[in-house]
């Protein structure tokens, strides 16, 4: 029997040893292991193309409360049920910043506040005096609706020490930060960047490890494989391969089943024949339409990089599949903020 006999019988069951192999798949090998994991996407969530509309904002902005209220209306003007924020506060802001800025937002607009990576969650708890516990609780009461599982890069510190140079959270406070917000209440997603200096074995293990938090707390909405795109001075990257990509969105698929139900495709790191073709392989999420607005292109990460409504539905198409608006949650958008249908 093969992996892939294997993985047929028992998507989630397979040893690692047989995910290793499944990742270095290549010819009709990959298109089976594909076609495999596009069965168990259909399978699991059917075959709507989801997607969410937001935008980011800088998290700075919290010591320019008149230009974020101007960015929160023309957000909500523009029918985005979400806004993400993600990055550092500015030094000068107060010890409770970071709550006030969610706090704005939220009594601005009935938006959805997707904000503070881990290291952000751990930051802005030593800036109020607090526990991430405390601060995420409180973070919560004021309307902060989930938090973003990036920067998780690869859950080994060998790895993150070479990308970072040692500047990053370990990998064990990593997830304990992700673990703590789900404890509290809070939704978050999960993420693993790869093409540089992993292995398939590594890989493997991360995603073992974000399945493990998810089988503890059930917090995770999605998982987001990301290619490493800005390599750091000094890294020996390889490049993730169109082929490694499509491997990787599949065996994410398979290995993650029964536990985190969408995988989405990172449209802001991948051509579109690649979106394409790990959408035909096991995503089915499309993740924000990041809108920029008018007033403020640059107020946010990924500025420029734009989704529209009518490329979605381009994708959706070529796919032969439905769209569909979601809330972050995965839930109905109501009716008369749907725009993209």
């Amino acid at each position: 029997m093969t992996w892939i006999d294997a993985a047929r019988e028992d998507p989630a069951g397979l040893p690692d040893d047989g995910y290793v192999a499944l990742l270095g798949a290549d010819g009709d090998e990959l298109e089976e292991l594909c076609a495999l994991a596009d069965t168990v996407r259909r399978r699991t969530v059917g075959d709507d193309l989801t997607v969410v509309v937001n935008r980011n904002l800088d998290p700075g902005l919290v010591v320019k409360p008149e230009h974020l209220d101007a960015l929160v209306d023309e957000a909500w003007s523009l029918g985005a049920t979400e806004v993400c924020l993600q990055g550092p506060l500015p030094d000068d802001a107060g010890p409770d910043a970071a709550v006030e800025l969610v706090g704005r937002i939220t009594g601005r607009a009935p938006l959805h506040v997707h904000a503070f990576r881990p290291a952000e969650v751990e930051a802005a708890a030593v800036r109020r005096g607090s526990t991430p516990a405390e601060f995420l609780t409180t973070a919560r009461a004021a309307g902060l609706g989930s938090v973003p599982g990036t920067a998780a890069r690869i859950l080994d510190d060998r790895v993150r020490a070479v990308l970072t140079g040692g500047t990053d959270i370990p990998a064990a406070r990593w997830t304990e930060l992700v673990r703590t917000a789900h404890r509290v209440g809070l939704r978050s997603t999960a993420t693993i960047v790869y093409g540089h200096v992993e292995t398939q074995a590594q890989q493997v293990a991360h995603l073992r490890t974000l399945a493990a938090i998810q089988d503890e707390t059930g917090g995770f909405t999605e998982l987001i494989a990301m290619p490493l795109v800005d390599v750091p001075p000094g890294v020996d990257a390889r490049g993730a391969t169109a082929r490694e990509t499509r491997a990787l969105h599949a065996v994410a698929r398979l290995l993650l089943t029964g536990r985190i139900d969408h995988v989405q495709a990172a449209w802001p790191k991948l051509d579109r024949d690649t979106v394409l073709a790990v959408l035909r392989g096991g995503a089915d999420d499309l993740g924000g339409l990041l809108l920029d607005g008018t007033l403020d292109p640059g107020a946010g990460a990924e500025a420029g990089r734009v989704l529209t409504v009518a490329d979605v539905h381009d994708l959706a198409a070529a796919l032969g599949r439905p769209v569909r608006q979601r809330t972050t949650l995965y839930g109905e958008v109501e009716p008369e903020r749907v725009t993209v249908a």
